[in-house]
């Protein structure tokens, strides 16, 4: 498995480390568990870092150098693919390794990915996991560059085959990029249910320092596309003194869009109902979820949407946009609601009425078990059945020869 620009182990809610990198390192411990054996290749991103770090029971995660030791920009860290290319395959000489595939996660790696399958003769997967052609068709936010936009598109139509997380994707990867349905392969996302599950609301309360008051939680990369300002509109709109907001992610990378967001809360009226504690380990989060009455999604786009899924395995309803596969995922009125868009009027009805929901251990174990399908070690039965395939089509030229 492929992830240049982005450490799998890396600080989630900073700029380039969100919901792929939780994929990332749980599908290879999901795969390990099983059976297979994962190498997950990262750049060093900074002097700190091992070589190696442990991902499970058969799977790792190996840093190699490519530039500078620290953080990159993603198109930086485009500029040094070869570079990482030529220390990949050294690596893989010295240490006497074969692979029967590649998996690359984001465009940057999947080029990578192209060029290395090209010496090792295996299949080659890849994930995007967002597309920059409709991030860029909703105008919200910076525009993401026209290399991206290409090279996805090249890509989309030259790898063995493209997994997508919906079905969603798929339709907009054969639309904007041409790629044959055939070669898409509809895998979702996954959640690790023996982290994510319901536990006592009160100790988790405690234990991240809220009270009695009703709880919103916000969890995500703090940029234009979330839809944080809306949320805060919606907030304003619910006008009750009592009812909090707490919006995680974000570090000082993000400080301005923080500080813009702290200023509309002020003209809104609403400060003391909203804090920003940036970034969260990602231990703490399952506290977080119990914690709160509902969690919010506002965004604009999201490719799958991690967040909702973590927020329901703990028993904790969802609010959101109809992004991702968040049709399907929340079943409206019993595990939240999906909306068409997210006007703040229509968030703050739905907020509303979930806060009015009775908390009791029934709902909770219900909103648990309605996520029984997205399980690890299901989507990892899934994604091997896609490796298979293709591993199979590319055997029958071979015995025919």
């Amino acid at each position: 498995m492929l992830s240049v620009h982005s450490c799998p182990l890396g600080q989630l809610g900073t700029r380039d480390t969100g919901g792929m990198s939780v994929y990332i390192r749980e599908l290879a411990a999901a795969l390990g568990r099983q059976g297979h054996t994962v190498d997950v290749y990262t750049r060093v991103h900074d002097p700190r870092d091992g070589q190696f770090d442990s991902l499970g029971r058969n799977a790792r995660l190996i840093h190699l150098r490519a530039g500078t030791d620290e953080e990159l920009h993603k198109l930086v860290v485009y500029s040094y693919l070869e570079d990482y290319a030529c220390a990949l395959e050294a690596f893989r000489k010295a240490n006497d390794l074969t692979y029967d595939l590649i998996y690359s996660h984001y465009w940057v790696s999947a080029e990578l990915g192209r060029e290395v399958r090209l010496w090792w003769g295996v299949p080659h997967f890849t994930m995007f996991h967002t597309l920059g052609v409709v991030k860029n068709g909703l105008g919200i936010g910076e525009d993401e560059p026209d290399l991206r936009v290409e090279k996805e598109r090249e890509l989309a139509q030259s790898v063995h085959r493209v997994i997508a997380a919906t079905n969603r994707e798929k339709a907009a990867l054969m639309r904007y990029y041409d790629t044959p349905g055939e070669r898409i392969g509809v895998v979702p996302c996954g959640v690790n249910t023996s982290v994510f599950h319901p536990r006592d609301r009160a100790a988790a309360r405690r234990k991240v320092g809220l009270g009695h008051e009703k709880v919103v939680l916000f969890a995500g990369r703090i940029e234009p596309l979330k839809g944080i300002d809306q949320l805060l509109r919606a907030i304003a709109l619910l006008n009750d003194e009592k009812l909090k907001l707490v919006a995680i992610g974000g570090n000082e990378e993000n400080q301005e869009q923080i500080d813009g967001l702290r200023a509309l809360a002020g003209r809104l009226g609403i400060t003391d109902r909203v804090s920003f504690p940036g970034t969260i380990k990602h231990e703490l989060m399952p506290d977080y979820y119990a914690a709160a009455d509902v969690c919010v999604v506002p965004s604009y786009y999201e490719s799958f949407c991690l967040v909702a899924l973590e927020s329901l395995a703990c028993g904790t309803p969802v609010v959101a946009t109809d992004v991702g596969d968040l049709r399907n995922i929340i079943r409206d009125g019993q595990t939240g609601f999906v909306l068409p868009d997210n006007s703040p009027a229509g968030l703050a009805a739905r907020m509303g009425e979930v806060l009015s929901w009775p908390v009791d251990r029934s709902r909770v174990d219900i909103i648990h078990a309605s996520i029984a399908a997205y399980a690890w070690p299901r989507v990892a039965r899934q994604i091997v059945a896609e490796f298979r395939q293709v591993l199979a089509e590319a055997d029958e030229p071979a015995r025919a020869r």
